[in-house]
């Protein structure tokens, strides 16, 4: 799957630099074209020249050529690319990575990249394992970037073992299955819903909840990524979507929500309900602003809001893939399980307040999938890496039925 992928390989100042030239070996052996992007540093552990010997191109490193003064633009670099892959990656540049600390060509290159980034971490254990870098690497997983951990060519959720950098092979292997799954939902439509809604009091109030729609804007960005043609259907939040696959459909109340996922999905080969909908809203709203009365209390009459989940549950054809959401403080299993058979769900993802770093406003999750076949519980992990696990289960749910 690397046949025909622009990819470009940082190196840093790392004891690890020579297996780079395995590392381009192996990624030209299967088709990719590949541009080396040095630091400094890198160039005392490896030359140019054997570099640009493998790879037919000059090596980047400065942002002017020494000999005739030609600007290499970072910009043009990073929208060049179908993948940045660092390896190997010193502490100091991972520091500078997860800071935004743009004081050379790869790092430059590296915050104007629109393509996924592969970190392979190279030092030794005390600085791999020190509180600073464990940070850092944290920062780059929230950022969306994929850590190749150490010793097992995994992509990491969480980071043990060895700093020596994976081998070449393995490294290779993972943007392999990387691109592999890229087009696993290629013609496929999926219509995902995501963030609050707001019920309105009067013109200034309103009901609403906590929720940022990080998660549902990371699964939308997940299916694009792999094909997918997303509409997402959000509430008020304060997200961009970055990928062109996606068609963004802005409401604010749950009535609103209602009837642009009535409209979307019927036509969707996959929905997946993300947003945290109001249950209720106010029976009446006001047409001025509520004043303070000198008795210092305000009563709301409340009415349920439309189901969106169990309409769509409803209407819902064979073919179709609907996936639910389900946070809960209490009872998770029950109450999931009961919400997976009420609304007609191929599967729902359960998260659960109770946990450390999990639910609202945060950047990472700790989720459970449970189907009618049983139940898988994953560790807490980034939202990127969470959206990738519900969209792998996703995938292999539509498999049978395409």
């Amino acid at each position: 799957m690397l046949k025909g992928k622009k990819i470009i390989l940082g190196i840093t100042g790392s004891i690890a630099a020579y297996k780079a030239c395995y590392i381009i070996r192996g990624l030209i052996k299967q088709g990719a074209e590949v541009q080396v992007v040095i630091t400094p540093a890198g160039k005392e552990f490896i030359t140019p020249i054997t570099l640009s010997a493998l790879t037919s191109k000059p090596v980047i490193s400065e942002f002017f050529a020494q000999r005739d003064g030609t600007w290499n633009s970072h910009v043009d670099l990073g929208l060049w690319a179908d993948a940045v892959l660092i390896a190997p990656a010193t502490a100091s540049t991972i520091g500078k990575m997860a800071n935004g600390i743009a004081d050379n060509m790869l790092i430059t290159t590296y915050l104007s990249a629109k393509a996924p980034v592969f970190v392979a971490p190279a030092m030794d254990l005390d600085m791999f394992a020190h509180p600073a870098t464990q940070k850092n690497l944290d920062i780059l997983r929230s950022y969306g970037n994929h850590i190749i951990e150490p010793g097992t060519g995994e992509l990491a959720s969480h980071l043990v073992g060895k700093g020596r950098m994976e081998e070449p092979e393995n490294i290779i292997r993972v943007l392999d299955e990387f691109f592999a799954s890229s087009d696993a939902l290629s013609g496929k439509r999926v219509m995902i819903t995501a963030g609050p809604t707001y019920e309105k009091i009067d013109p200034v109030r309103f009901i609403g909840n906590y929720s940022s729609g990080k998660m549902g804007f990371a699964l939308a960005e997940e299916c694009a990524r792999r094909g997918a043609q997303v509409t997402l259907i959000t509430g008020p939040v304060q997200l961009k979507t970055q990928h062109s696959g996606i068609i963004r459909v802005d409401v604010e109340s749950a009535e609103e929500m209602y009837k642009a996922a009535q409209a979307h999905f019927p036509d969707a080969d996959a929905g997946i309900l993300c947003a945290a909908v109001a249950d209720y809203r106010p029976a009446t709203v006001a047409d001025k602003k509520i004043k303070r009365e000198k008795e210092g209390e305000l009563t709301l009459h409340l009415r349920a809001t439309q189901d969106i989940a169990a309409s769509l549950g409803g209407i819902k054809r064979k073919q179709q893939c609907l996936v639910g959401f389900a946070l809960e403080t209490n009872n998770e299993q029950q109450n999931a399980e009961g919400k997976l058979e009420r609304k007609n769900f191929d599967f729902i993802v359960l998260n659960s307040l109770n946990d450390a770093g999990a639910g609202f406003r945060h950047d990472t999750n700790k989720i459970s999938i449970i189907d009618r076949k049983g139940r898988t519980d994953y560790p807490l992990k980034s939202k990127t890496e969470v959206a990738q696990d519900i969209i792998d289960r996703l995938v292999a749910t539509l498999s049978p039925n395409f």
